[in-house]
C-alpha cells in the first residue's frame, strides 16, 4: 500500500510539531523517520495512525483519503515502543486480540484464530510459547509478541514508534534483522521511528530525517551518508 502525506502541519499549544510536511511511501518500501526528540517524527507517525488529526493537509492510503477515519478502520498495525501487552493474558490471548474485537460478522472462528496465532509465534520465531504470560518472557520476546499481535490482521502497512528503544544492543540488532526479514516476506509497507541514525540507515530503504517539524532529507541511507543535505544533518549524524 502507497502512502501520500501531503502538506501536513500540526501543533500542540502553538508548538509547531509540523509544518507543511509532503511525504510519498511506495507500496512495499521500508522507511525509518529519523530525528531527534521532538523533530516531530512520533507526531507524523501518530498522525498516520489516526491517532492524531493534522489541522492542515491530507494523508492518502493508495487512492484512499485515509485524514479523518478512526485507526481501526485504516488496515494498519502498530507497534509501540513499551509492548503495551495486556498482563493478564496469555501469548496467544495478547496475539488474538484484535481478531477477538471485531465485529462478529467479521471475526474469524475460534479455529482459524488458533490457527492464526500459531503461524504468527512461528513467523516471531516463538513457537510453543502461547501459554506463557508477559512477565515469563525477555524483553526482546515481549516485543516479537507485540510485532505479532500488530500484525494478526494482517494490514498492508506497519507502523513501529522506536520497538527496540528499551532494550539492549545485541537484541536490538537480532530484531532489526527479524524486523525487516517479515517486512520483505508479508510485502508491507513499514513506518519505523527511531533517533538512531545507525538503526534507521541499517533497515531502511529510505531515510527521512526530521527538524524542528520539517524534513530536512528524504532520501536511501547512502545519499544520506555521502551528500547530507544541510548542516544540521551533517552534525546529527557525526
Amino acid at each position: 500500500m502507497s502512502i501520500r502525506v501531503e502538506h501536513v502541519s500540526k501543533t500542540f499549544s502553538a508548538y509547531p510539531a509540523l509544518n507543511d510536511v509532503s511525504l510519498e511511501i511506495a507500496n512495499g518500501e521500508f522507511v525509518a523517520l529519523l530525528g531527534p526528540s521532538g523533530s516531530g517524527k512520533t507526531t507524523l507517525l501518530r498522525i498516520l495512525a489516526g491517532l492524531e488529526v493534522p489541522e492542515e493537509g491530507k494523508i492518502r492510503f493508495g487512492e484512499r483519503d485515509v485524514t479523518r477515519d478512526q485507526p481501526a478502520s485504516r488496515g494498519i498495525g502498530f507497534v509501540f515502543q513499551h509492548y503495551a501487552l495486556f498482563g493478564h493474558m496469555t501469548v496467544a490471548q495478547n496475539i488474538a486480540f484484535g481478531l477477538n474485537v471485531m465485529k462478529r460478522s467479521q471475526r474469524p472462528s475460534r479455529k482459524l484464530t488458533r490457527d492464526r496465532v500459531e503461524e504468527l509465534l512461528v513467523l516471531v520465531q516463538l513457537p510453543g510459547l502461547g501459554k506463557r504470560y508477559p512477565n515469563q518472557l525477555s524483553g526482546g520476546q515481549r516485543q516479537r509478541v507485540a510485532l505479532a499481535r500488530a500484525l494478526a490482521r494482517e494490514p498492508r502497512i506497519l507502523l513501529l514508534d522506536e520497538p527496540f528503544g528499551a532494550l539492549d544492543a545485541k537484541v536490538r540488532r537480532e530484531l532489526r534483522v527479524a524486523l525487516r526479514e517479515i517486512h520483505n516476506e508479508l510485502g508491507l509497507t513499514s513506518i519505523f521511528v527511531t533517533h538512531d541514525h545507525e538503526e534507521a540507515f541499517g533497515l531502511a530503504d529510505r531515510v527521512a530525517i526530521l527538524n524542528q517539524g520539517s524534513i530536512e532529507q528524504f532520501a536511501g541511507p547512502e545519499e544520506i551518508a555521502s551528500q547530507p543535505a544541510s548542516p544540521f544533518i551533517r552534525s546529527f549524524l557525526s
